[in-house]
């Protein structure tokens, strides 16, 4: 009965030591994803304040540069005449104006992206690991073009 007894305690002793030592493994796991999606969110977070305060900059430049092209045509109106400066100049402002618009829109959308990213970091369980990895990357990309339409804004601005 004592030898009965044993198996079973032993038995018992085993199975508890295994399921332990499965649910610190799968601990192990989840508190490093837990960590890396931490990470992830904190990068995220960074990188939606330089985009912001990119976007701001752009805002000031683009502010900036409507002030130098009044500048501009002021100079030029004074020089030639009125009428074909002034048609050069309205037609160099709604150019200028139309591609500042598409920039501020394509800096908009990339911050609210990031943003959109960070809320479904904050409960990526709820989401597939694969889409969260395609909507990050279509962000990346988002920003990305933004960024180089401001450069070629700022290019345009300066020539």
């Amino acid at each position: 009965m004592l030898g009965i007894l044993l198996a079973l305690a032993l038995g018992a002793a085993a199975y508890l030591w295994l399921t332990t030592t499965r649910w610190q493994e799968s601990s192990s796991e989840w508190e490093s994803n837990a960590r890396e999606l931490g990470d992830e969110v904190a990068s995220l977070t960074a990188e939606l304040g330089a985009t912001a305060a990119d976007l701001e900059t752009a805002k000031t430049q683009l502010d900036a540069a409507q002030t130098r092209i009044d500048e501009l045509a002021n100079e030029k109106a004074q020089l030639g005449d009125d009428q074909a400066v002034s048609d050069q100049y309205l037609d160099y402002q709604q150019r200028v104006s139309e591609a500042a618009g598409t920039v501020a829109l394509s800096l908009d959308r990339c911050i609210d992206g990031q943003a959109q990213l960070i809320e479904y970091l904050r409960d990526a369980d709820s989401y597939d690991p694969d889409e969260l990895s395609r909507f990050a990357s279509d962000v990346d990309d988002l920003c990305s073009s933004a960024k180089d339409a401001n450069t070629r804004l700022q290019s345009a601005l300066d020539g």
